[in-house]
Protein backbone atom coordinates (compact mmCIF):
# COMPACT_ATOMS: atom_id res chain seq x y z
CA UNK A 1 0.00 0.00 0.00
CA UNK A 2 1.98 2.94 -1.29
CA UNK A 3 0.45 6.25 -0.26
CA UNK A 4 0.08 9.33 -2.43
CA UNK A 5 1.59 12.24 -0.52
CA UNK A 6 -0.16 15.60 -0.85
CA UNK A 7 1.99 18.58 0.05
CA UNK A 8 -0.11 21.71 -0.06
CA UNK A 9 -0.09 23.05 3.47
CA UNK A 10 2.56 24.71 5.60
CA UNK A 11 0.80 24.02 8.89
CA UNK A 12 -0.89 21.05 10.51
CA UNK A 13 -4.01 19.67 8.85
CA UNK A 14 -7.30 20.38 10.62
CA UNK A 15 -9.79 18.53 8.41
CA UNK A 16 -9.97 16.55 5.19
CA UNK A 17 -13.18 15.68 3.36
CA UNK A 18 -14.21 13.90 0.17
CA UNK A 19 -17.08 15.13 -1.94
CA UNK A 20 -20.00 12.74 -2.45
CA UNK A 21 -18.63 11.11 -5.60
CA UNK A 22 -15.18 10.90 -4.08
CA UNK A 23 -13.34 12.33 -7.09
CA UNK A 24 -12.24 15.38 -5.08
CA UNK A 25 -10.57 15.68 -1.70
CA UNK A 26 -10.77 18.98 0.19
CA UNK A 27 -8.11 19.75 2.79
CA UNK A 28 -7.83 22.59 5.29
CA UNK A 29 -5.10 23.35 7.79
CA UNK A 30 -3.90 25.91 10.31
CA UNK A 31 -2.82 28.06 7.37
CA UNK A 32 -5.32 30.19 5.39
CA UNK A 33 -5.26 27.99 2.30
CA UNK A 34 -8.12 25.69 1.30
CA UNK A 35 -6.90 23.05 -1.15
CA UNK A 36 -8.81 20.71 -3.44
CA UNK A 37 -7.16 17.64 -4.99
CA UNK A 38 -8.03 14.90 -7.44
CA UNK A 39 -8.26 11.85 -5.18
CA UNK A 40 -7.30 9.42 -7.96
CA UNK A 41 -3.74 10.68 -8.45
CA UNK A 42 -3.18 13.39 -5.84
CA UNK A 43 -2.96 16.20 -8.38
CA UNK A 44 -3.90 19.57 -6.96
CA UNK A 45 -6.90 21.04 -8.73
CA UNK A 46 -6.73 24.43 -7.06
CA UNK A 47 -7.15 26.55 -3.97
CA UNK A 48 -9.82 28.78 -2.45
CA UNK A 49 -8.12 31.98 -1.35
CA UNK A 50 -9.53 34.58 1.01
CA UNK A 51 -9.22 33.42 4.59
CA UNK A 52 -6.75 35.23 6.82
CA UNK A 53 -6.43 32.71 9.64
CA UNK A 54 -6.37 29.00 10.40
CA UNK A 55 -9.22 27.14 8.70
CA UNK A 56 -10.91 24.69 11.05
CA UNK A 57 -13.52 23.03 8.88
CA UNK A 58 -14.61 22.36 5.31
CA UNK A 59 -17.64 20.80 3.63
CA UNK A 60 -18.96 20.33 0.09
CA UNK A 61 -22.62 20.00 -0.84
CA UNK A 62 -24.09 16.87 -2.46
CA UNK A 63 -23.53 17.89 -6.10
CA UNK A 64 -20.15 19.54 -5.37
CA UNK A 65 -21.33 22.95 -6.54
CA UNK A 66 -20.42 24.81 -3.38
CA UNK A 67 -17.73 24.56 -0.74
CA UNK A 68 -18.13 25.87 2.80
CA UNK A 69 -15.21 26.75 5.08
CA UNK A 70 -15.02 28.05 8.63
CA UNK A 71 -11.99 29.80 10.00
CA UNK A 72 -10.33 31.38 13.02
CA UNK A 73 -10.43 34.71 11.15
CA UNK A 74 -14.03 34.91 12.47
CA UNK A 75 -15.70 34.12 9.18
CA UNK A 76 -17.56 31.34 7.40
CA UNK A 77 -17.21 31.48 3.62
CA UNK A 78 -19.10 29.94 0.73
CA UNK A 79 -17.19 29.21 -2.48
CA UNK A 80 -18.01 28.18 -6.02
CA UNK A 81 -16.32 24.79 -6.20
CA UNK A 82 -15.44 24.93 -9.90
CA UNK A 83 -14.14 28.49 -10.22
CA UNK A 84 -12.85 29.11 -6.68
CA UNK A 85 -14.84 32.33 -6.49
CA UNK A 86 -16.03 33.46 -3.07
CA UNK A 87 -19.84 33.59 -3.16
CA UNK A 88 -20.63 34.64 0.38
CA UNK A 89 -18.92 35.75 3.56
CA UNK A 90 -20.56 35.50 6.97
CA UNK A 91 -18.76 37.42 9.69
CA UNK A 92 -18.88 36.00 13.23
CA UNK A 93 -17.75 37.29 16.59
CA UNK A 94 -15.46 34.33 17.31
CA UNK A 95 -13.75 31.51 15.39
CA UNK A 96 -15.89 29.13 13.34
CA UNK A 97 -15.14 25.62 14.60
CA UNK A 98 -17.39 23.37 12.55
CA UNK A 99 -19.59 23.81 9.46
CA UNK A 100 -21.78 21.75 7.16
CA UNK A 101 -24.36 21.63 4.37
CA UNK A 102 -27.61 19.76 4.95
CA UNK A 103 -28.29 16.88 2.56
CA UNK A 104 -30.08 19.10 0.02
CA UNK A 105 -27.31 21.69 0.00
CA UNK A 106 -29.75 24.53 0.74
CA UNK A 107 -29.14 25.09 4.42
CA UNK A 108 -25.78 25.62 6.07
CA UNK A 109 -24.99 25.40 9.75
CA UNK A 110 -21.86 26.40 11.60
CA UNK A 111 -20.84 26.72 15.21
CA UNK A 112 -18.61 29.40 16.71
CA UNK A 113 -16.17 29.13 19.59
CA UNK A 114 -16.63 30.38 23.08
CA UNK A 115 -13.85 32.97 23.31
CA UNK A 116 -13.16 36.64 23.98
CA UNK A 117 -16.34 37.03 26.01
CA UNK A 118 -18.58 35.61 23.28
CA UNK A 119 -20.48 32.43 23.91
CA UNK A 120 -20.77 29.45 21.58
CA UNK A 121 -23.57 29.65 18.99
CA UNK A 122 -24.88 27.38 16.25
CA UNK A 123 -26.18 29.43 13.31
CA UNK A 124 -28.41 28.23 10.47
CA UNK A 125 -28.64 30.05 7.13
CA UNK A 126 -30.96 29.21 4.25
CA UNK A 127 -29.03 29.86 1.02
CA UNK A 128 -32.28 30.16 -0.96
CA UNK A 129 -32.90 33.44 0.86
CA UNK A 130 -29.96 35.73 -0.06
CA UNK A 131 -31.02 38.41 2.43
CA UNK A 132 -30.04 36.17 5.37
CA UNK A 133 -26.37 36.22 4.38
CA UNK A 134 -26.38 39.83 3.20
CA UNK A 135 -27.77 41.07 6.50
CA UNK A 136 -25.90 38.43 8.50
CA UNK A 137 -29.21 37.31 9.99
CA UNK A 138 -29.44 33.53 10.33
CA UNK A 139 -32.99 32.16 10.44
CA UNK A 140 -31.99 30.47 13.67
CA UNK A 141 -29.22 30.86 16.22
CA UNK A 142 -28.93 28.42 19.14
CA UNK A 143 -26.81 29.44 22.15
CA UNK A 144 -24.74 26.78 23.91
CA UNK A 145 -23.82 28.28 27.21
CA UNK A 146 -22.51 25.31 29.22
CA UNK A 147 -19.83 23.70 27.06
CA UNK A 148 -18.63 24.74 23.62
CA UNK A 149 -19.30 22.63 20.54
CA UNK A 150 -16.14 21.02 19.18
CA UNK A 151 -17.68 18.99 16.35
CA UNK A 152 -21.08 18.85 14.65
CA UNK A 153 -22.72 17.06 11.73
CA UNK A 154 -26.14 17.04 10.08
CA UNK A 155 -28.40 14.12 10.97
CA UNK A 156 -30.40 12.18 8.36
CA UNK A 157 -32.76 14.18 6.09
CA UNK A 158 -31.52 17.48 7.52
CA UNK A 159 -34.00 17.39 10.39
CA UNK A 160 -31.47 17.97 13.17
CA UNK A 161 -27.78 18.35 13.83
CA UNK A 162 -25.69 16.19 16.13
CA UNK A 163 -23.23 18.22 18.19
CA UNK A 164 -20.32 17.02 20.29
CA UNK A 165 -19.05 19.19 23.12
CA UNK A 166 -15.84 19.95 24.96
CA UNK A 167 -17.32 18.22 28.02
CA UNK A 168 -17.91 14.96 26.14
CA UNK A 169 -21.66 15.49 25.81
CA UNK A 170 -23.64 14.81 22.65
CA UNK A 171 -26.84 16.68 21.70
CA UNK A 172 -29.34 16.77 18.92
CA UNK A 173 -30.66 20.21 17.98
CA UNK A 174 -33.70 20.49 15.72
CA UNK A 175 -32.95 22.45 12.54
CA UNK A 176 -36.55 23.65 12.43
CA UNK A 177 -37.28 24.80 15.97
CA UNK A 178 -33.79 24.94 17.49
CA UNK A 179 -34.84 22.97 20.55
CA UNK A 180 -32.59 20.34 22.07
CA UNK A 181 -34.09 16.96 21.17
CA UNK A 182 -31.82 14.75 23.23
CA UNK A 183 -28.63 14.84 25.24
CA UNK A 184 -26.29 12.05 26.36
CA UNK A 185 -22.84 11.88 27.90
CA UNK A 186 -20.92 8.74 27.02
CA UNK A 187 -17.47 10.33 26.69
CA UNK A 188 -15.54 11.69 29.65
CA UNK A 189 -13.50 14.23 27.65
CA UNK A 190 -13.75 16.46 24.60
CA UNK A 191 -15.25 15.07 21.37
CA UNK A 192 -12.79 15.87 18.59
CA UNK A 193 -14.65 14.55 15.57
CA UNK A 194 -18.02 13.18 14.47
CA UNK A 195 -18.60 11.37 11.16
CA UNK A 196 -21.75 9.67 9.93
CA UNK A 197 -22.04 6.37 8.11
CA UNK A 198 -22.74 6.39 4.36
CA UNK A 199 -26.49 5.82 4.88
CA UNK A 200 -26.68 8.32 7.78
CA UNK A 201 -28.08 5.74 10.22
CA UNK A 202 -25.06 5.73 12.54
CA UNK A 203 -22.25 8.04 13.48
CA UNK A 204 -18.88 7.62 15.13
CA UNK A 205 -17.29 10.00 17.61
CA UNK A 206 -13.59 10.42 18.35
CA UNK A 207 -12.66 11.68 21.78
CA UNK A 208 -9.76 12.85 23.89
CA UNK A 209 -10.70 10.13 26.41
CA UNK A 210 -8.83 7.60 24.18
CA UNK A 211 -11.97 6.04 22.71
CA UNK A 212 -14.12 6.22 19.60
CA UNK A 213 -17.78 5.31 19.99
CA UNK A 214 -20.53 4.32 17.59
CA UNK A 215 -24.05 5.72 18.06
CA UNK A 216 -27.44 5.52 16.40
CA UNK A 217 -28.17 8.83 14.64
CA UNK A 218 -31.84 9.06 15.56
CA UNK A 219 -31.96 7.67 19.11
CA UNK A 220 -28.33 8.47 20.13
CA UNK A 221 -28.16 4.92 21.46
CA UNK A 222 -24.56 3.94 22.23
CA UNK A 223 -23.72 0.84 20.17
CA UNK A 224 -19.96 0.16 20.21
CA UNK A 225 -16.71 1.40 21.76
CA UNK A 226 -13.22 1.27 20.25
CA UNK A 227 -10.47 1.72 22.84
CA UNK A 228 -6.89 2.92 22.31
CA UNK A 229 -4.12 4.16 24.61
CA UNK A 230 -4.03 7.73 23.35
CA UNK A 231 -6.39 10.53 22.37
CA UNK A 232 -8.41 9.84 19.21
CA UNK A 233 -8.52 12.89 16.94
CA UNK A 234 -10.64 11.47 14.15
CA UNK A 235 -12.62 8.35 13.24
CA UNK A 236 -14.33 7.27 10.02
CA UNK A 237 -16.65 4.42 9.02
CA UNK A 238 -16.04 2.35 5.90
CA UNK A 239 -18.90 2.60 3.41
CA UNK A 240 -18.53 -1.03 2.22
CA UNK A 241 -17.12 -3.05 5.13
CA UNK A 242 -17.72 -3.19 8.86
CA UNK A 243 -14.47 -1.36 9.40
CA UNK A 244 -13.51 1.74 11.35
CA UNK A 245 -10.31 3.75 10.97
CA UNK A 246 -9.05 5.82 13.88
CA UNK A 247 -6.40 8.52 13.74
CA UNK A 248 -4.82 9.99 16.82
CA UNK A 249 -1.65 10.56 18.74
CA UNK A 250 -0.64 12.62 21.68
CA UNK A 251 -1.35 16.19 22.48
CA UNK A 252 0.62 18.41 20.11
CA UNK A 253 2.70 19.70 23.02
CA UNK A 254 4.02 16.23 23.93
CA UNK A 255 4.97 15.23 20.40
CA UNK A 256 8.66 16.05 20.45
CA UNK A 257 9.29 13.79 23.42
CA UNK A 258 8.62 10.47 21.66
CA UNK A 259 10.23 8.59 18.83
CA UNK A 260 8.21 7.89 15.67
CA UNK A 261 9.27 4.25 15.90
CA UNK A 262 7.00 3.54 18.85
CA UNK A 263 4.12 3.71 16.42
CA UNK A 264 2.17 6.39 18.18
CA UNK A 265 1.06 7.98 14.94
CA UNK A 266 -0.45 5.08 13.05
CA UNK A 267 -3.91 4.89 11.57
CA UNK A 268 -5.63 2.00 13.30
CA UNK A 269 -8.30 -0.24 11.81
CA UNK A 270 -10.96 -1.82 13.97
CA UNK A 271 -13.77 -4.20 13.18
CA UNK A 272 -17.10 -2.46 13.67
CA UNK A 273 -18.94 -5.40 15.21
CA UNK A 274 -16.21 -7.10 17.26
CA UNK A 275 -14.47 -3.90 18.42
CA UNK A 276 -11.13 -5.62 17.71
CA UNK A 277 -8.13 -3.95 16.11
CA UNK A 278 -6.94 -5.79 12.99
CA UNK A 279 -4.44 -3.48 11.28
CA UNK A 280 -2.29 -0.38 11.41
CA UNK A 281 -0.86 1.93 8.80
CA UNK A 282 2.28 3.93 9.49
CA UNK A 283 3.24 7.11 7.74
CA UNK A 284 2.76 10.40 9.52
CA UNK A 285 5.50 12.09 11.55
CA UNK A 286 3.01 13.36 14.10
CA UNK A 287 -0.52 12.80 15.32
CA UNK A 288 -3.22 12.20 12.70
CA UNK A 289 -5.77 15.01 12.94
CA UNK A 290 -8.32 13.87 10.37
CA UNK A 291 -9.20 10.63 8.58
CA UNK A 292 -11.75 9.99 5.85
CA UNK A 293 -12.84 6.98 3.80
CA UNK A 294 -13.34 7.38 0.07
CA UNK A 295 -17.08 6.96 -0.68
CA UNK A 296 -16.34 3.77 -2.65
CA UNK A 297 -14.43 2.28 0.30
CA UNK A 298 -11.39 1.38 -1.80
CA UNK A 299 -9.08 3.98 -0.29
CA UNK A 300 -8.80 6.26 2.70
CA UNK A 301 -6.93 9.46 3.46
CA UNK A 302 -5.36 10.91 6.56
CA UNK A 303 -4.11 14.40 7.40
CA UNK A 304 -1.58 14.96 10.14
CA UNK A 305 0.06 17.43 12.45
CA UNK A 306 3.03 17.23 10.04
CA UNK A 307 1.02 19.14 7.39
CA UNK A 308 0.88 16.22 4.96
CA UNK A 309 -2.16 14.46 3.59
CA UNK A 310 -1.77 10.84 2.54
CA UNK A 311 -4.15 8.98 0.24
CA UNK A 312 -3.89 5.21 0.74
CA UNK A 313 -5.33 2.81 -1.82
CA UNK A 314 -6.01 -0.56 -0.24
CA UNK A 315 -4.23 -3.67 -1.49
CA UNK A 316 -6.28 -6.57 -2.93
CA UNK A 317 -5.65 -8.51 0.31
CA UNK A 318 -7.75 -5.97 2.20
CA UNK A 319 -10.84 -6.86 0.17
CA UNK A 320 -10.32 -10.62 0.65
CA UNK A 321 -9.60 -10.27 4.35
CA UNK A 322 -11.83 -12.43 6.55
CA UNK A 323 -12.05 -11.39 10.18
CA UNK A 324 -11.68 -14.33 12.57
CA UNK A 325 -13.35 -13.56 15.86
Amino acid sequence: MKPILLQGHERSITQIKYNREGDLLFTVAKDPIVNVWYSVNGERLGTYNGHTGAVWCVDADWDTRHVLTGSADNSCRLWDCETGKQLALVKTSSAVRTCGFDFGGNIIMFSTDKQMGYQCFVSFFDLRDPSQIENNEPYMKIPCSDSKITSAVWGPLGEFIIAGHESGELNQFSAKSGEQLSNIKEHTKQINDIQTSRDMTMFITASKDNTAKLFDCTTLEHLKTFRTERPVNSAALSPIFDHVVLGGGQEAMDVTTTSTRIGKFEARFFHLAFEEEFGRVKGHFGPINSVAFHPDGKSYSSGGEDGYVRIHYFDPQYFEFEFEA
